[in-house]
């Protein structure tokens, strides 16, 4: 193979992961001998490996997993358009597609598949056989890799560590109080502090987690509301989202946003939550640093590994430990609780009080 032809990498990627390093395309270098400097690879709607790779003299092609059903497809699109790598995002959801590929490709761990679908016998078989024939493998934490690498410890030697990477640009026009409006969420006054769970609407996310208690709270504060953002993933768990909060006072299910625009939601809100049963590495958590937004979320290994507890951030493993039903308040390095009625700061004050690290 000349050399001087162009080559090309496919990836098989999710939808809404967030962005990804650019040591990806030194592995790509790696993973095929004499890489030119053309390539392609794929990423995340919302992520920046394309922009990564174009940087280091690449071009870039996006192709999204769930438009594909089968190995099939993909074999017949990589051979089509003559590509020369792969790069798929989820051991499962994208690496399934990968099954039996005649070029070489790496995969990056979502989380999910390591932390939920390993559980499934037949998910696990499958990710087995992907991560055998896998030249690398990319964990965003130490914790993720050793989950892995205790299933498959064959593999550990080709799994590296790199933490997500993420970039915010919250939109300059986004129209605060209108949104809230559309949300019927009354925010005509000075005391009103809205917490943001930001997910998309599935079981392993457990947003239902702390509606009762956010509920709770807002009859004895009404100043507290918790809104929950995201895509609806599951339809049918989306549904019983919809039936519980609306016999949640307080508690508010908001549509989905552009991007740029939730990032701009998110700089305006008090806090942003986290609830999930597991996760590979938060990319809300993170862009919510980035924001310099305080971020609450539950003690799992994910958020564990982002979140220096009562410095960065404050984790939790049930909402009575949370203490979430009385007021809170922020000060350097550390979180102190106060009885209701609580002495509320101002969210500016949050801000430049807590210690966000920049990402």
């Amino acid at each position: 193979m000349s050399p001087q032809r162009p080559w090309r990498v496919c990836g098989a990627a999710m939808t809404g992961k967030a962005s990804m390093p650019s040591r990806y395309s030194a592995m790509l270098s790696r993973m095929v001998p004499n890489l030119p400097s053309r390539a392609s690879a794929s990423q995340p709607p919302n992520g920046d490996t394309r922009n990564h790779l174009h940087a280091a003299g690449h071009s870039c092609i996006l192709k999204d997993a769930f438009m594909y059903e089968s190995p099939a497809e993909i074999a017949n699109l990589t051979s089509t358009d003559k590509f020369d790598a792969a790069l798929a995002i989820h051991l499962y959801k994208g690496g399934r597609l990968l099954q039996g590929s005649r070029i070489p490709f790496g995969i990056i761990f979502g989380g999910t598949d390591v932390n939920e679908d390993i559980k499934c016998q037949e998910k696990r078989q499958v990710m087995g056989a992907v991560l055998e024939k896998a030249r690398f493998a990319v964990a965003f934490t130490v914790k993720l890799k050793e989950l892995a690498a205790a299933e498959w410890p064959d593999a550990r030697k080709k799994i590296y560590v790199q933490s997500q990477g993420i970039k915010t640009a919250p939109s300059d026009t986004f129209d605060w109080y209108r949104f809230l409006q559309n949300a019927a969420i009354p925010a005509n006054t000075d005391r009103f502090h809205l917490f943001l769970l930001i997910c998309g609407l599935r079981r392993v996310k457990d947003p239902l987690y702390l509606v009762e208690v956010f509920s709770d709270w807002h009859r004895k504060d009404p100043s507290v509301h918790l809104g929950i953002i995201g895509p609806a993933v599951d339809p049918v768990f989306t549904s019983e989202v919809k039936e519980k909060v609306k016999r949640a006072p307080g508690v508010h299910l908001l549509p989905e946003l552009p991007q740029e625009e939730l990032h701009a939601a998110v700089r305006r809100c008090f806090a942003v939550v986290n609830s999930s049963l597991s996760e590979g590495m938060s990319a809300a958590i993170l862009e919510a640093m980035d924001l310099e937004i305080p971020v609450l979320a539950r003690n799992i290994p994910g958020n564990a590994a982002i979140i220096k507890h009562k410095e960065t951030g404050l984790l939790f493993s049930n909402p009575q430990e949370h203490k979430i039903k009385v007021g809170m308040k922020f000060s350097v390095n550390s979180i102190y609780y106060c009885d209701y009625p609580g002495n509320w700061m101002k969210p500016a004050q949050v801000r430049s009080l807590l210690c966000c690290p920049r990402v």
